[in-house]
């Protein structure tokens, strides 16, 4: 019985000082590498943990395109980057960097093969990584068996790495924080397109990396031109600059009905923070499910998503009050991919085609006509 009294009590102390340990780091790396959507909804994750810890260092590390996303949050203390062209030697020299940072907490946010290397190297007291819930994911897309015990989102499956602490969502949603002088920039530019011309704007997101999430550009087309025509309103299209053809089409397209004037596209010459601050001269945003669609919900624009192939159970539904999620449920073939595919598998496309445009068209408006 002395034996193990006395190894009880060695355990409660041991216990004590790991308490304490968890209680306060002093130095804490987030990891997450991208893509736009998933660093976006780490910005709970950061502002709970500075209200939790005030005094202490809160860094990040993210893909060099990203970094702009998280580089002025007020909640960080530096932001690190890696440019994923270095490959693995790059991922080697910026390791030898951060482990001379001597952290103390670790918080995994990507949990792939990178984001491990990186975590194991750097020699920290703690270390947590988020779960992906990667086997339930397996088998809702291959089994179509749904074992998710209800819709969480990727930003509380962050802030789950912080149970330790007894850190909870505060339920405030993602945000941004943008520079004043950027936002100064863009005022300037958009003072020149003379906006009130329009009783309202549409901002229209059409593009995706992977085709099964993208809604028909003629779709996308006749719900602008609809809105425009019963709101006398303006359109401005939003894409980073690998979707400038597919803005351009659609813009074009739009442009022949309504005519071009009415059109503002933004695709490729824009920043991602100064997409967010234009975005605040739209009265709603229609999107695929996309980084800019988390994006518009950083910004609290009223949101219409459309979802093809991919959930909600993923945990990518736009973390806002003022989003509603459009999709073609009941499709035994739904879903048949986490992240999207090239094309449709079963060769219909009936997840985004039998979503029309009328459904969007009437959503928007009882959002609009919604008293704030």
């Amino acid at each position: 019985m002395e034996f193990h009294s006395s190894n009880a009590l060695k355990l409660r102390q041991l216990y004590s000082i790991l308490s304490t340990t968890m209680q306060s780091p002093s130095k804490t790396l987030i990891i997450r590498f991208s893509s736009v959507g998933d660093i976006v909804l780490t910005t709970p994750l950061l502002r709970v943990l500075r209200q939790a810890f005030p005094a202490s260092q809160i860094d990040f590390v993210t893909r060099t395109e990203y970094a702009e996303l998280v580089r002025t949050n007020h909640n960080l203390n530096v932001t690190w980057t890696y440019d994923a062209s270095t490959g693995f030697s790059g991922l080697r020299s910026l390791m030898r960097t951060l482990r001379a940072e001597r952290y103390d907490l670790v918080l995994d946010l990507h949990n792939s093969i990178r984001s491990r290397y990186l975590r194991l190297g750097l020699g920290a007291v703690q270390m947590v990584a988020v779960n992906k819930r990667i086997l339930r994911r397996w088998l809702l897309v291959n089994f179509k068996k749904n074992f998710y015990s209800g819709i969480v989102s990727v930003a509380d499956r962050y802030i789950e790495t912080l149970d330790r602490f007894g850190i909870r969502n505060d339920g405030k949603g993602p945000e941004l924080h943008i520079p004043d002088e950027l936002l100064f920039g863009i005022s300037g530019k958009v003072a020149s397109l003379r906006l009130h011309r329009f009783e309202k704007i549409i901002g229209l997101c059409p593009a995706a990396r992977h085709a099964t999430k993208e809604w028909p550009l003629d779709r996308y087309a006749e719900v602008a031109v609809r809105f425009c025509r019963e709101r006398n309103g303006g359109v401005m299209i939003f894409g980073g600059s690998a979707e400038k053809a597919r803005a351009l089409e659609l813009a074009q397209q739009i442009g022949i009905r309504i005519g071009s004037d009415r059109v503002i596209s933004w695709v490729g010459e824009l920043s991602l923070m100064e997409s967010a601050a234009t975005m605040e001269y739209c009265d709603v945003i229609v999107t695929n499910d996309s980084g800019l669609m988390h994006v518009a919900a950083a910004m609290n624009k009223k949101i219409v998503a459309i979802f093809g192939s991919t959930v909600r159970e993923f945990g990518f539904a736009p973390v806002s009050d003022a989003a509603v999620i459009l999709e073609t449920e009941g499709l035994s073939c739904r879903p048949c991919s986490p992240i999207g595919r090239s094309r449709c598998p079963k060769n219909h496309f009936r997840c985004m085609l039998d979503v029309e445009p009328e459904r969007v068209v009437e959503t928007m408006s009882e959002m609009m006509d919604e008293k704030s």
